[in-house]
């Protein structure tokens, strides 16, 4: 904030364009990271929202933790899905740690 500061205090005594060449850096920067980062990383969440709305029984997902199964069955009002990973074995896990649907 203060080399901020420091930049638009200095300068010749006319002051009011340089100012405006600063903030129309500001403002390029700000939408560069828009574009770059925040547009893209939101992109990705509402894929992956509406991916687990659509998660439904017989469905071969992969979970945060790296362990593929098969859904078997789903606790709605806890937010949790039960999933086979193999014969007579079966693991409940949070329906938001599900990565993708395999």
């Amino acid at each position: 904030m203060n080399f901020l500061m420091v930049l638009l205090m200095s300068g010749s005594g006319g002051g009011g364009r340089e100012s405006m060449g600063i903030f129309l850096w500001i403002f390029l920067l700000i939408g560069i990271m828009y574009f770059f980062f925040l547009r893209p990383q939101s992109k990705r969440q509402k894929e992956h929202r509406t991916m687990l709305q659509a998660l439904k029984k017989g469905d071969r997902v992969l979970t945060a933790g790296g362990i593929y199964g098969t859904i078997v069955g789903e606790k709605e009002k806890e937010n949790v899905i039960i999933i086979k990973i193999a014969d007579n074995v079966k693991i409940e896990v949070a329906k938001d740690r599900v990565i993708q649907k395999v």
